[in-house]
């Protein structure tokens, strides 16, 4: 729900409260809300220079600083770090937690780019690779980057409870989730997709459960920490389960059904990543059926639309009679589960 300062004069026009009780009420919103993210131009500012300065340490990263060897690129980045944390320090003292988490999430992410310089200059490094291919390959060597990473991001979580730094973490499942699969297969760069599919799927459903349970820990809390981890974890779940192939239409049912259950799960989390994504499912498996299984059929695209219009109709009832429904559903929940369905609202 999304209430505006002139919201709050429309009650006060209607006499539903008074000019003081609205101006409290706009006053103890406005505190609630520090440091939760807003699209206006200071926080687009924000997001914008500290993307670009942590894109510039990560995905952008060119040959250029190859040259300063291993022991060079290691300083550097242990300067950057420093900068990093004096910079965070300084925006947590003047109570700017925007900026303030953008520079500890830029401390975090610059953690693979130092132990990659560290391994280089120890002489470990495996292969002929450079740090730029660690955003575009997977290769098991990965692995010690990303638990650096995630380590260093523990340190600050436990520093500094800013939910940005959660985007790295989120990141760093995701890459792990993918070279783990490498390390399983001895380290060589195969092709066995079924097992890299199945430990997506797994990886991703261990992932949204971290999400949940954080979303629980966190639900009397304004920030959201959950995000990140919520739309990593469904993007790795949705997509290992969608590159799985199957002769069988009812593994592909399932597979739509799943997708169903996906919508489900967002519209009751307020979660839209899950609808997004299972709704490109549903989508899919719709696409599948038209061009494979009803190619000749006039009846599909009929029923189809009688289909949609019973959805949409099915959408006024629920509006009318959403209350009593949701009201009977939570009351079957624990009560602290509650507090975090009550959070999303």
């Amino acid at each position: 729900m999304r209430i505006e300062r002139h919201n709050l004069q429309q009650a006060v026009d209607r006499q539903i409260v008074s000019a003081e009780q609205a101006e409290a009420l706009w006053t103890f919103w406005g505190q609630a809300q520090q440091g939760v993210p807003r699209f206006d131009v200071t926080h687009i500012l924000y997001y914008l220079g500290g993307l670009l300065a942590i894109g510039a340490m990560s995905v952008f990263m060119n040959l250029g600083w190859e040259q300063f060897g291993g022991w060079g690129i290691f300083a550097l980045c242990l300067l950057y770090a420093a900068v990093g944390l004096g910079l965070t320090r300084y925006f947590a003292g003047k109570k700017l937690t925007i900026p303030a988490g953008i520079m500890a999430t830029l401390v975090v992410v610059i953690t693979p780019l130092a132990v990659y310089g560290l391994q280089q200059g120890l002489g470990v490094w495996p292969d002929d690779s450079v740090y730029r291919d660690y955003h575009r390959w997977i290769q098991w060597h990965w692995l010690w980057m990303e638990l650096a990473t995630l380590a260093v991001a523990a340190v600050m979580l436990y520093c500094y409870r800013y939910p940005f730094l959660l985007l790295p973490v989120a990141v760093t499942l995701w890459y792990l989730s993918m070279d783990v699969v490498v390390w399983l297969m001895g380290g060589q760069y195969g092709y066995d997709w079924e097992l890299r599919q199945s430990v997506s799927v797994v990886f991703g459903l261990a992932m949204i459960a971290l999400a949940f349970w954080l979303d629980y820990r966190t639900r009397h809390r304004p920030q959201d920490f959950a995000f990140w981890l919520y739309v990593f974890g469904v993007l790795t779940f949705w997509g290992g389960l969608s590159l799985m192939e199957s002769d069988s239409e009812l593994s592909k049912f399932l597979y739509c059904m799943t997708n169903v259950l996906m919508i489900a799960i967002g519209a009751v989390l307020k979660r839209r990543v899950f609808v997004i994504f299972g709704a490109l499912g549903v989508a899919g498996y719709l696409a599948y059926l038209s061009e494979r299984v009803f190619q000749n059929s006039w009846l599909f695209p009929i029923a189809l639309t009688v289909l949609g219009l019973a959805i949409v109709f099915g959408g006024v009832w629920w509006q009318r009679h959403e209350q009593q429904i949701g009201a009977f559903l939570r009351g079957l929940l624990p009560a602290s589960v509650q507090e975090l369905l009550e959070k999303q609202v």
